[in-house]
């Protein structure tokens, strides 16, 4: 039978020379999108960024939003989006009204998270308390490891007062596994504060965990007799962390003793038995990212049994002729990673990539692409909703900036490959030009959050990730199937020995980045939030745009983020609660820790490794900052004298340690001619302060110890 033009189309798609008949009607809306991507999936990422932006307003309001504004807010602005697309509006005033509803909507989410999280009113003793619980979880630390309990009893606490949840750094050998009933002599703090203006926020990020207390034992943690708690969900959670205990420590055994905790963390989440050597390296050489529970782990672990399940279905050939195998192996997959996410713990950063990973094989069950935009901002909704204070996580910044580079590099990358017809060695060539391109896109995109966060810089974290990934993807990943693979027949020891004999080529690659990258290290300038906004728009103008437009988009706004942050001037110094302040004492090296005041409050994560700059808790002190200003140290209020204008300007730091009046106010005060005076009364009042020269004046801002949000309420007099 003859068929006509159209009826060849409608079977075989256009025809492959020659305009199709519908060619004049599509070019238009092509040539409209040639250098954006789709509607169909710019509208949605947009949307999932309003979304995180509004959550984001949330979490920054100096006040606490009443729940029947927010949800007044909400429902009036749903019906204005209900008339706006129901009518024949304009396209913008569409997509505004979107947007719009999307930074309610996640502002709402927020609210709403705060609103079913429930923080204990807890009451801290000054002496040694008996903490009784169940222990929950250990983590590594400097001082020891830390543990996590839930509490059952608190020494001198009634039930309503008591936290539910305490960590504390045991710096003893450790005697007792996850699971266990414990007993323990502890002192107990409420969650810090910011130390200094810009610092990580630990006390926002403890009250969502529902952390209410952390302090130090005092001893060893000794078991105790009582058995399971009443609670059926504490009961499952506490025998979930005695099997990743257990599993933990079989790995760390026969993984071997160099890199057995390496292992451990990479199988179970638990980081306890890795070396603070080792951890240290691998964050000198950018190599941490491996040791957190992400889409690595539970790529290798679900994309190892979607294999498995695909190519064992796969030699039936009546299941193959009549049913698409890939479906029941995405769903084995997932039963796979959710198995894996409950036995690893759960994390924050676990439980984003799981639902990126589900995402990734549900698009595989309803014949989507799996690596896409769609199922890329699919994933950062859901994450922001369920989890709306993850946005100012680094693991989540980090994360989707690093997925969402790397999937508008993939679309490009997918249609190369497939223009051209490659042999064996052509395979490897670009599998290699693949795994380089991939960790210098990641490299890139998360660098500006790096620097936000960490203020640092590893210089030969490009190399070590080229030489070590490699490694991961040849030796580690494959091993670690095996072992997989070989654990119901009893033999997966062989596949954890081979997977410690890789990984302990990992720790050699970033033990000799990290102290090579140590002669080449810079200090990082402290990154303003606007200048990250700036970043982040560069990265998103990446994923929205295409061709000459991506990179044109990209480079303006990432250069004038650049330039801009280059302008600013650096902080000259901070003072924190705990007594230290750290000075700019050197342009070409880190702030270095001058200790003041002894204090009980913990110093800055920020400046964890500054120099160490001595002693000055006496008498008078002036240091010369790398600006040409001076920071003069006394112990009691200046006088007039001391007050008068000078060049270079001086800032004074009084370390007036007379107690508070009633109305907070020290009994003495400066003289009314000293304008660039901080005082240690200041500190314990309003928290930290960051200090910057501005001519003859100085800069102070406080971190505000205490708001009207729920995770630093203010004391009640």
């Amino acid at each position: 039978m003859d068929l006509q033009v159209s009826d060849r189309e409608k079977l075989l798609g256009p025809l492959e020379h020659g305009p199709s008949r519908n060619s004049k009607t599509r070019q238009p809306f092509q040539a409209q999108y040639r250098g954006f991507v789709a509607p169909g999936e710019a509208i949605p990422f947009c949307f999932a960024l309003a979304v995180c932006g509004g959550a984001m307003a949330y979490l920054m309001s100096p006040i606490e939003p009443h729940g029947a504004v927010c949800l007044g807010v909400f429902v009036g602005w749903a019906i204005i989006l209900f008339f706006a697309l129901a009518n024949a509006l304009p396209a913008f005033v569409r997509v505004a009204a979107v947007l719009i509803f999307g930074a309610v909507l996640g502002f709402s989410a927020g609210k709403l998270r705060v609103a079913t999280t429930v923080s204990a009113t807890q009451q801290f003793a000054s002496g040694p308390v008996l903490v009784e619980g169940w222990l929950s979880a250990i983590e590594p630390g400097r001082n020891g490891v830390r543990i996590r309990i839930k509490t059952h009893a608190i020494g001198g606490l009634s039930p309503e007062q008591t936290a539910k949840t305490v960590r504390l750094t045991h710096r003893l050998d450790l005697r007792v596994s996850s699971g266990r009933f414990v007993r323990c002599w502890a002192i107990l703090r409420p969650p810090p504060s910011p130390a200094i203006p810009g610092d990580y926020d630990f006390q926002r990020q403890a009250w969502f965990e529902e952390l209410d207390a952390v302090g130090y034992v005092m001893g060893r943690c000794r078991g105790g007799v009582l058995g399971r708690p009443n609670d059926t969900r504490a009961q499952i959670q506490l025998a979930v962390a005695s099997k990743r205990r257990q599993l933990a420590r079989y790995t760390h055994a026969v993984s071997g003793p160099r890199a057995g905790g390496f292992a451990a963390a990479l199988v179970s989440g638990d980081r306890s038995y890795i070396s603070a050597g080792d951890q240290d390296a691998l964050r000198g050489a950018g190599l941490a990212h491996l040791l957190a529970i992400s889409g690595l782990h539970l790529g290798i672990v679900g994309g190892l049994v979607y294999l498995l399940f695909r190519r064992g279905l796969g030699v039936i050939a009546p299941l193959t002729r009549r049913f698409a195998i890939q479906k029941p192996a995405a769903i084995a997959a997932i039963l796979a990673i959710t198995a894996y996410l409950v036995l690893s713990g759960a994390s924050v950063s676990t439980q984003r990539a799981y639902i990126m990973s589900v995402v990734f094989f549900s698009a595989i069950l309803v014949d989507r692409p799996a690596l896409s935009l769609r199922s890329f901002t699919l994933a950062m909704l859901l994450v922001v909703l369920l989890r709306p204070e993850s946005v100012f996580s680094p693991g989540f910044q980090m994360s989707f900036a690093a997925t969402g580079v790397l999937i508008a590099i993939y679309e490009t990358w997918s249609r190369r490959r497939a223009q051209h017809q490659y042999g064996v060695r052509g395979r490897i060539w670009f599998w290699m030009q693949s795994l380089a391109l991939t960790s210098i896109a990641a490299s890139i995109a998360t660098a500006p959050f790096a620097f936000y966060h960490f203020e640092r810089l590893a210089p030969l974290g490009l190399i070590a990730n080229l030489t070590a990934m490699p490694v991961v993807s040849l030796l580690s990943v494959p091993s670690a199937g095996l072992a997989i693979v070989l654990a119901p027949f009893g033999l997966s020891e062989w596949g954890l020995k081979l997977f410690g004999k890789s990984l302990e080529l990992v720790l050699a690659i970033s033990h000799w980045a990290s102290a090579s990258g140590a002669a080449y290290a810079v200090p990082v300038k402290s990154m303003p939030p606007m200048i990250l906004f700036g970043f982040a728009t560069s990265l998103a103008s990446f994923v929205l745009f295409r061709r000459w437009l991506r990179w044109g988009a990209c480079a303006v706004t990432g250069l004038g983020a650049a330039i801009l942050w280059m302008a600013l001037p650096a902080a000259d110094g901070y003072w924190s609660p705990s007594g230290e302040a750290y000075l700019n004492l050197d342009a070409d090296a880190p702030f270095t820790r001058i200790s003041l005041v002894e204090s009980e409050a913990l110093g800055p994560l920020r400046f964890e490794n500054s120099q160490d700059g001595g002693v000055c808790d006496h008498g008078t002190c002036t240091f010369e900052l790398s600006g040409g200003q001076s920071v003069r140290v006394m112990s009691r209020v200046p006088l007039a004298s001391d007050c008068r204008v000078s060049d270079p300007p001086v800032l004074i730091l009084v370390l007036d340690l007379e107690p508070l009046s009633g109305d907070g106010q020290s009994q003495s005060e400066p003289h009314q001619n000293c304008f660039n005076v901080l005082r240690w009364q200041d500190i314990q009042r309003k928290g930290g302060a960051r200090f910057q020269f501005a001519g003859e004046q100085v800069k102070v801002r406080h971190t505000h110890r205490c708001s009207a949000r729920p995770w630093r309420q203010c004391p009640v007099p």
